[in-house]
C-alpha cells in the first residue's frame, strides 16, 4: 500500500492548482489550453478511482451475458462478434441492461457533470427507493 496522498488526490490536487491559482493569472490566450489539462487530469483521476471497478463489474456481466470467460477486451469482442452475427440483439436477455451500465460507466469517469448523466442516476436512484418501499 502507498503512502498518502493517493495518485487521484495528487492529480485533484494540481488540477485544483491549475484551475483556483494558475489559470485567473494566465494570459487569456493560454487559459484554454490549461483548462484542457485541468479537465484531462481529472479524468484521469477518477479512472484510478473507479476504473478497475468499473471493468470488473463488465467483465462480470459479461461473463454472465456470454456464458464464457475471458479478458475483459476478449470479452468485448465476443460481443460485438455475437451481434454482428445477429446471435445476440436487444431482446437478448440482459444485454441492454449491460450496454446502458457500459454508457454510465463510461460517463462516471469521462463525463461525470453532464446533465442527462446525473437525470439517469436520479431517475435509477429514485426508482430504487421505489421499489425499497415496496
Amino acid at each position: 500500500m502507498l503512502d498518502q496522498p493517493h495518485g487521484a488526490d495528487i492529480l485533484d490536487a494540481v488540477s485544483r492548482l491549475l484551475r483556483d491559482t494558475l489559470m485567473p493569472r494566465l494570459p487569456p490566450d493560454t487559459v484554454f489550453q490549461a483548462r484542457v489539462a485541468a479537465n484531462a487530469l481529472d479524468v484521469v483521476a477518477r479512472e484510478i478511482r473507479f476504473g478497475e471497478i468499473v471493468e470488473r463489474e463488465a467483465r462480470e456481466r459479461l461473463k454472465a451475458l456470454l456464458g464464457c470467460d475471458g479478458p475483459l477486451p476478449e470479452l468485448e469482442r465476443e460481443l460485438s462478434l455475437r451481434i454482428r452475427n445477429g446471435e445476440l440483439d436487444m431482446q437478448s436477455p440482459g444485454l441492454a441492461e449491460h450496454l446502458w451500465q457500459t454508457t454510465l460507466a463510461k460517463m462516471k469517469i469521462d463525463q461525470p457533470n453532464y446533465a442527462s448523466y446525473r437525470r439517469e442516476l436520479q431517475a435509477r436512484a429514485d426508482q430504487q427507493q421505489t421499489q425499497t418501499k415496496e
